[in-house]
């Protein structure tokens, strides 16, 4: 998919979620959905994408695959230059701080990751780059 495409679909999912307080665009692909809230690193500027999430009690964990590219999404850039951001679950929002997993941490965690959607292994086998697992706390 284009980045066009994915910028576009992820804006019509930000607004279906943020419109209906999560009853739209809360499940996606069998899993739970959130939108993060992150600061651009370059503009400064507010930026919300919707991310599948996994949970580990109060923290949660999110994926930083884009599909595979080749490239980091921008939405973890920022987290990197500022890892304070906001999360909205349904119609609650919370704030949090993100942190890359250690390798040892992604390692145990990585089956449940593709457990929970396979795509994921399909995407880290179309790039070198180790596709990054962020805690959100």
């Amino acid at each position: 998919m284009s980045n066009r495409a994915v910028k576009w679909f992820s804006t019509l999912h930000t607004v279906m979620y943020r419109t209906t307080r999560g009853r739209i665009g809360h499940r996606l692909a069998a899993n739970d959905m959130l939108l993060l809230t992150t600061t651009g690193h370059k503009t400064g500027a507010k930026h919300t994408v919707p991310l599948l999430y996994l949970h580990s009690g109060d923290d949660l964990v999110v994926i930083a695959s884009y599909g595979g590219k080749p490239n980091h999404p921008t939405w973890y850039q920022n987290l990197l230059a500022n890892p304070r951001a906001s999360v909205q679950i349904l119609g609650k929002r919370r704030q949090v701080e993100a942190t890359t997993m250690i390798s040892r941490e992604r390692r145990e965690w990585w089956p449940q990751i593709v457990e929970a959607y396979g795509d994921y292994a399909v995407y880290q086998s179309r790039t070198t780059r180790k596709i990054p697992v962020v805690w959100l706390r």
